[in-house]
C-alpha cells in the first residue's frame, strides 16, 4: 500500500499523506513524474504498458511515468521510477523538471534527458512494462491518432520534443536567465 505526500496549491508539503488511489482532499495536491529519454538522433524511448496493467493497459507511453511516494522529491521519484521500470540508473541531482503540468489535484513534472542506449539492454519491470522502442515525434502523434498511445495532448508531445534541446521559452536567445528591468 503506497502512500503519497499531499501538497498545497503552492507546492508546499502539508505533512499529510494518503493511500495512493484514495480521493484527494479538497485544496490539496499530489505529485507525479514522467521521464522522457531521447537518443542523440532525437527519438523518444517509449514503453508499452502490460495488458493487465490497470489504466491505459496495453497502450504505449512516454519512457517512464509514476507517482512520487511519501518522502520522495520530484527527482528521487523520477530516478526510482526509471530504475524500477527500465532498470536504468539516472542521476537528477540538481536537475529541475523540463516542465510541470498542473492538473486537477496535482503536479506532473516532466524530465527530458538524452541518452545513447540500446533498448535491448534494459531490464523491464514485468509488472508494468512489456516492451520499449525508439519512436519519432511523427510516429507518436500517429499512434495517438490510431489509439495505440496514451491520448496525451499532441501539443504536449511536440513540446517535449522541443524541450529536449531548448530549455527556454525563448527561441532567439535560448535563455531566460538574464533579468531585464
Amino acid at each position: 500500500m503506497e502512500r503519497v505526500d499531499l501538497y498545497t496549491a503552492d507546492r508546499v508539503k502539508t505533512g499529510q499523506t494518503i493511500v495512493r488511489g484514495e480521493p484527494v482532499p479538497e485544496g490539496t495536491c499530489y505529485l507525479v513524474i514522467h521521464v522522457c529519454i531521447f537518443d542523440p538522433a532525437g527519438r523518444m524511448l517509449i514503453q508499452q504498458r502490460q495488458p493487465y496493467k490497470k489504466g491505459w493497459s496495453n497502450l504505449w507511453d512516454v519512457s517512464v511515468g509514476g507517482h512520487a511516494v511519501a518522502g520522495d522529491t520530484s527527482q528521487s521519484a523520477a530516478e526510482r521510477e526509471t530504475r524500477e521500470e527500465l532498470g536504468l540508473d539516472i542521476d537528477l541531482s540538481g536537475v529541475r523538471p523540463s516542465l510541470t503540468i498542473h492538473f486537477g489535484h496535482g503536479f506532473d513534472d516532466y524530465y527530458a534527458l538524452t541518452r545513447d542506449l540500446d533498448p535491448a539492454m534494459l531490464t523491464l519491470q514485468p509488472e508494468e512494462v512489456q516492451a520499449v522502442r525508439w519512436a519519432t515525434e511523427k510516429e507518436i502523434l500517429s499512434m495517438i491518432d490510431d489509439g495505440t498511445f496514451i491520448p496525451y495532448e499532441k501539443s504536449l508531445i511536440s513540446l517535449l520534443f522541443t524541450r529536449r534541446i531548448h530549455r527556454s521559452a525563448h527561441t532567439k536567445y535560448g535563455s531566460a536567465d538574464k533579468m531585464e528591468g
